[in-house]
């Protein structure tokens, strides 16, 4: 099932909305990372720069059959070898990926989905003890040029919320990205 609100721009103009760079460095995305998971990955905005850092493999989840042969494309021209662009529907199946087996999952813009517990337990689910969850999303304000309506679009005490009841530990609570988005970093306890 598709995230609700989730069409896609043309990429160009999609890609303009963000600073990938700044987002991924203060969401503490970092080349202390083994393995990478991304919810609902596109066109590959985030995959590209971020394979470039982790150490192993990231993990490019998304379920529209155009977002993945676009992103199986933009892999190839860079060259890269440890995307692992898989198509699937997270939302009802999970990732089909280990318990315990990630160290960073990227949440990026998709929390306003009509059950944001679904994601955030598979990703408490598959990230290992101390893994990090980064979260993003547009602002609450109207002069977002996108972005999901604002009756279903989350504040951020809302992903804070949500990220305290899947029993995350909060990071950061509200980093601002600007000029259309604020991020979140938490981190799945050690038992």
């Amino acid at each position: 099932m598709k995230i609700r609100e989730s069409g896609m721009p043309e990429e160009k103009y999609w890609e303009s909305l963000f600073n990938t760079q700044l987002i991924l460095s203060q969401l503490q995305f970092d080349d202390t990372i083994n393995n990478a998971v991304e919810f609902g990955s596109g066109y590959g905005t985030f995959t590209i720069p971020a394979a470039k850092i982790v150490k192993r493999n990231l993990f490019a989840l998304d379920i529209d059959s155009v977002m993945i042969d676009r992103l199986i494309q933009r892999t190839v021209e860079a060259s890269l070898t440890n995307i692992k662009v898989i198509k699937r529907d997270f939302s009802n199946e999970g990732t089909g990926l280990r318990e315990n087996s990630v160290d960073y999952v990227m949440l990026f813009n998709i929390l306003h989905a009509e059950n944001p517990h679904i994601l955030l337990n598979e990703t408490y689910r598959i990230l290992k003890p101390g893994g990090k969850v980064g979260v993003i999303h547009w602002i609450h304000s109207s002069i977002t040029p996108r972005g999901p309506s604002l009756d279903i679009r989350p504040t951020p005490l809302q992903c804070v919320d949500w990220l305290l009841e899947t029993n995350f530990k909060i990071i950061n609570k509200e980093i601002s990205l600007p000029p259309y988005h604020y991020g979140i970093v938490g981190s799945k306890n050690i038992k």
